[in-house]
């Protein structure tokens, strides 16, 4: 019987359905010579922990054809032996009349999620990827070694780290390189880390720039070096292990795996159930002026104001604006949610021709939607001086209430004038906010 050997590097979708690339094996029941019923492809990918090493991820039995069998079959006929050339970490019965062969192809796969022992759920073939190797998909985004018993600082970490492809552009409208991208977290990274060190933070990949498939993560994924985890209680009650930035290292080292945004939670890994931050999104519909949004911001800030909350200005790199409330103490995610629930709310009971506070879209145009729907756990925000994976790579920017009357859209910053806006900053617009005292306690009721 053949094997046909394929190794895999995941790749999330947004949908249900995700995408992972993977070195091929086929399995002693599925000969694509002779048509068996019940044939199929194994799957494995890089062992982050072994040089040159694979780790077994399962079976694939759909999505390809007898023709690309085939050819697979023609291209491994007489290799391979018994004996597994992968790492094996779940027992499969499946497996022992298997013959295993080295690297030999490449393929994309969907699958539905990772189960125990590394195996992704549902596995089916997208795409052979004969515009890839072997060597490619084992290299691809590993970072060099550190060597042992050599200690390092935060920024000899951050240099050590490698960026593969450096030249291939991730925003197609604008030319912007992966190298670019890179080089913007760089020269952002002290105003950056602060809003991001020690917050389980989701992010978005694109591995092949906007133009193509972006994904969201939060969870761990295998490869990743210089990134803290941490295993967190999802709404459905399981505990699932989230990713944080520790320091300037772990930003770039997530830039090399593909990823433009970064999205925090309101909350630090330290204490996941208390919010620190409160965010409130304006969002504009369809025929809102940007006129109409500053106003709102204005009127957000005025009302805070009246509660006793002192609040700070963002834009989003999109279409609105945030307006974010620094608690301290923190305070539990339900009296979060239920106090912005109320406010977005009132404000929308009090200028109904204004504001909504439904999240459907089809009831949005004309009004700006108050989003308080952040502001409950593992929901998230972008973060300050974050990139957008958006058309002028346009950035996420904090600013002093003084400079909105300034503002012509939410996107006013992007990858080339946030640096440069930077640097000619002598301080923080959002300084202060990290030693004010503030919190909800007793607010419900003033909210009427």
């Amino acid at each position: 019987a053949l094997a046909a050997f394929a190794l895999a590097r995941v790749i999330h979708t947004i949908r249900a359905a995700r995408v992972a690339q993977a070195e091929l094996l086929r399995s002693a029941q599925s000969d694509p010579l002779t048509g068996l019923p019940n044939r199929s492809l194994l799957l494995a990918r890089p062992d982050p922990d072994v040089a040159n090493g694979w780790i077994y991820v399962g079976r694939v039995g759909s999505g390809f054809s007898d023709e690309q069998l085939r050819q697979l079959g023609k291209k491994i006929a007489g290799k391979g032996s018994r004996k597994p050339t992968v790492k094996l970490s779940a027992i499969d019965p499946l497996l022992r009349g298997a013959r295993w062969v080295n690297p030999a192809a490449v393929a994309e796969v969907y699958y539905r999620g990772i189960g125990n022992k590394n195996l992704l759920r549902q596995p089916s073939l997208k795409t052979m990827r004969t515009d890839k190797t072997a060597a490619e998909l084992a290299n691809s985004d590993r970072a060099p070694p550190i060597r042992a018993g050599r200690k390092t600082s935060a920024k000899t970490k951050q240099a050590a780290i490698t960026i593969s492809h450096p030249d291939r552009v991730v925003f197609p409208d604008d030319g912007y390189t992966k190298q670019d991208v890179a080089d913007y977290y760089t020269s952002v990274m002290k105003w950056f880390l602060p809003g991001v060190v020690n917050r389980p933070t989701s992010v978005i990949r694109c591995p092949e720039g906007t133009a193509k498939a972006c994904f969201f993560q939060k969870h761990l994924i295998q490869g990743l070096k210089h990134v803290g985890s941490a295993k967190l209680k999802e709404e459905s009650g399981t505990q699932a292990t989230y990713i944080y930035p520790l320091d300037a290292s772990s930003v770039i080292e997530l830039v090399q795996f593909g990823v433009l945004e970064f999205h925090p939670w309101g909350a630090t890994v330290k204490q996941p159930d208390l919010a620190d931050r409160m965010v409130f999104d304006l969002d504009p519909g369809a025929d809102v002026t940007w006129d109409r949004v500053v106003v709102a911001a204005r009127l957000v800030r005025k009302l805070l104001a009246q509660l006793g909350l002192e609040s700070f200005l963002r834009t989003t790199g999109g279409k609105g604006l945030h307006v974010v409330v620094p608690l301290n103490p923190g305070c539990a995610w339900p009296q979060v949610k239920g106090f912005a629930h109320t406010f977005a709310s009132t404000m929308a009971q009090a200028h109904p021709l204004e504001f909504i506070a439904t999240a459907s879209k089809s009831q949005r145009n004309g009004l700006i939607y108050v989003d308080y729907l952040r502001n409950s756990r593992g929901a998230t925000s972008v973060a300050s001086y974050s990139l957008r994976a958006r058309s002028g790579a346009p950035v996420a920017m904090p600013l002093r209430w003084s400079e909105l009357g300034k503002l012509k859209s939410g996107h006013d910053f992007d990858i080339r004038s946030a640096p440069k806006r930077l640097a000619r900053q002598r301080s923080d617009p959002w300084a202060g906010m990290n030693e004010l005292r503030q919190g909800l306690h007793d607010l419900m009721g003033k909210l009427g």
